[in-house]
């Protein structure tokens, strides 16, 4: 079982605009060699932090009008939402501290 949710046009409102909890979503796809080198880290990350941050994926080839609402042009691309508001981004296949930096001061 997965610690991370799948994030869709239709739940997103509720998952991360409403969430009470900060929100880190990775937005990947399957045929995506550096989004699976990085998904072993989000799901250790989520669940560390499980109770405290919601984490997310957002596959952007079934979900592509989010990933062009948030501007999404590369991928693997980690967002994360404070509030219902976008408060950091990073791009690219990171290692996990800095993955986890992105977040660790918001929970």
């Amino acid at each position: 079982m997965s610690a991370e949710i799948v994030v869709t046009n239709e739940n997103f409102q509720a998952e991360v605009l409403s969430s009470e909890k900060p929100v880190l979503l990775d937005f990947w796809a399957e045929w995506c060699t550096p989004c699976r080198m990085i998904a072993p880290s989000v799901e250790q990350l989520a669940v560390a932090y499980a109770g405290k941050l919601k984490v997310g994926t957002v596959d952007v080839d079934a979900q592509a009008e989010l990933a062009t609402q948030y501007g999404i042009i590369s991928i693997p691309t980690l967002l994360v939402f404070k509030g219902g508001e976008l408060v950091r981004q990073k791009t690219g296949a990171v290692p996990k501290h800095e993955i986890e930096n992105l977040f660790k001061d918001l929970v």
